[in-house]
């Protein structure tokens, strides 16, 4: 936007030059006088347009979620030689944040009592905006990393909360790569769903969590967010594993790929129920699962679930919230210590 205002004053200011290159005073000081207030109208759209994003990022970072101080950012120095690094997406939801990651810290803590568990986030943007809104400060990956070497910490082993073997997964292994020199063991841990045992321990997981739904008339639906990359085939392969193994009832869709809200509703829409249970599958319940899932505008799955004619339940927990989920972390982690 503002590139494009700064070619409209450029281009303004070389046709006031031509036109006063070739007329006379007259000319020259009316165009002079419209150079003006042609510059004077820009600036002034300029400045209410800036003023309206600056008070919209402020609305936007400023919603409840939370108490921000009972979280623990894990980002403390006297490490010690052993250090396990969450690395993590991240959320600005407070309370989410500390019942799913958190949780999953905690986990860590709990079963590496010879590692100092330590916190990264790899958006700078959630990171910016918890910084701004409740004067916390969490790690991105380069100052985790840079405190970790400065620590003198000789084993490190990174496991990221991540979903899938994505885009956003490797950029954390590149990222450690390029520091790995630093450190005498650097070990990375699996995303949560890489072998088959992964996809039916996780399938055990958000069934049982999800059964007192199960009564023959609710269709039970997992939104998670989707990609663009190859991982976003897990999602399909998920659906396919509960199918097989007897959870008809159950839709797995996404965001952002497919399969999209509209292939989860017209697969429920032939079955034969009455009620939708919908939950997020996704590590964290932020953004997407407040507001793409149970949001009540337009365009949410509740929204248009309910349009449908369903009675609908939102349970807005992420997959880190569940005890067995935080065991599959800790499983890959300790796999990575092994190797």
């Amino acid at each position: 936007m503002r590139l494009k205002k700064a070619a409209m004053l450029f281009a303004a200011a070389a046709l006031t030059l031509t036109t006063v290159g070739c007329s006379t005073k007259k000319d020259s000081e009316e165009t002079t006088a419209q150079e003006t207030t042609t510059e004077e109208t820009t600036a002034e759209e300029t400045t209410a347009e800036e003023t309206t994003e600056v008070a919209e990022e402020e609305d936007e970072e400023n919603y409840e979620t939370g108490d921000a101080s009972k979280d623990n950012t894990r980002n403390q120095d006297e490490i010690g030689e052993n250090e396990l690094m969450v690395v993590s997406f991240g959320t600005s939801y407070n309370d989410n944040r500390r019942m799913t990651i958190g949780a999953i810290e905690d986990a860590m803590e709990a079963a590496f009592p010879d590692y100092s568990v330590r916190r990264a986030f790899t958006s700078q943007i959630i990171i910016d905006h918890v910084k701004k809104r409740d004067n916390v400060t969490i790690d991105n990956m380069t100052e985790a990393l840079d405190r970790a070497e400065k620590n003198g910490v000789k084993h490190l082993v990174i496991q990221p909360t991540h979903l899938m073997d994505g885009l956003e997964y490797n950029d954390v292994v590149n990222e450690v790569a390029e520091r790995a020199d630093a450190f005498e063991k650097v070990s990375i841990g699996k995303p949560l769903l890489t072998s088959d045992e992964d996809f039916k321990a996780v399938m055990t997981a958000i069934t049982d969590v999800t059964k007192e739904y199960d009564d023959g008339e609710t269709a039970i639906c997992f939104m998670g967010h989707g990609t663009e990359a190859e991982s976003n085939a897990v999602y399909q392969k998920m659906q396919d594993l509960l199918t097989e193994s007897g959870f008809a009832n159950y839709y797995v869709g996404t965001v952002e790929a497919t399969p999209s809200l509209e292939d989860v509703l017209a697969k429920v829409k032939e079955g034969n129920y009455k009620k939708v249970l919908l939950r997020p599958l996704m590590i964290v319940a932020g953004d997407h699962a407040n507001n793409d899932m149970a949001g009540d505008e337009d365009g949410s799955w509740k929204k248009a679930f309910e349009d449908a004619g369903y009675e609908v339940t939102c349970e807005v927990k992420g997959l880190g919230e569940i005890e067995a989920i935080q065991q599959l972390f800790v499983e890959h982690a300790k796999a990575a210590m092994e190797e």
